[in-house]
């Protein structure tokens, strides 16, 4: 059985979940607590030295990095696929998830909140600020791409979910919860709201996971 070690709110977990749904994949989920400091406790870096989630045990082999767990699933479990054949798309697909997993989520990720907030005296005004900065910072980019590529698609590329939206559609929860004001991006919003539509988006919700408070 495929464990899965993961956080309900984690975007980066929240990823994979989805890929494992639309791949059909059955898994196990090991809850780290990451409010209660539990990614680093001994017991879990000894599986994740990096002390994130999320992290997938095959059978005693541990990966790390939601995008490279993505990949790795889709390249074992083809269908239905995340990446397109064609190697323009394909990058495409990859600089959208790349824009949200590698530009918008490692400066608000929750231990860089907590390191504004603990270490250099943030505000909770300020830090949230800081989080509504870099989330427009990100999605202004990305609605205008979306605008040009996908007016005329019901995801981020083309007729079906591609790594592209699973790396958006938790981003986008993300901007919900510390309420960021998504008037300005209506492309990304009818794209959120297509995929949540899907069973697999659906099931990997974060209020839907066993571990949800």
């Amino acid at each position: 059985m495929i464990t899965l070690y993961d956080y309900f709110r984690s975007t980066a977990a929240y990823r994979v979940r989805i890929v494992l749904n639309l791949k059909g994949i059955d898994y196990r989920q090991a809850g780290v607590n990451l409010l209660q400091n539990e990614e680093s406790s001994p017991e879990y870096r000894a599986i994740n030295p990096q002390g994130l989630v999320p992290a997938l045990d095959l059978d005693g082999h541990v990966l790390q990095q939601s995008l490279a767990i993505c990949e790795y699933l889709d390249e074992r479990h083809p269908e239905p696929a995340l990446l397109s054949d064609d190697p323009l798309q394909r990058a495409h697909i990859r600089a959208l998830a790349q824009m949200v997993a590698c530009d918008i989520h490692p400066v608000n990720n929750s231990r860089i909140l907590k390191y504004l907030v603990s270490e250099l005296g943030v505000s909770e005004a300020q830090k949230l600020a800081w989080y509504h900065h870099w989330l427009d910072e990100g999605f202004r980019p990305i609605e205008q791409i979306l605008q040009q590529s996908a007016s005329d698609s019901e995801f981020c590329c083309g007729d079906r979910p591609t790594l592209a939206d699973v790396c958006l559609v938790p981003q986008v929860f993300n901007a919900r919860r510390f309420e960021l004001d998504l008037t300005p991006y209506p492309t990304i919003v009818r794209i959120e709201q297509t995929c949540l539509a899907i069973d697999a988006f659906e099931r990997a919700r974060p209020e839907n996971q066993p571990d949800a408070v």
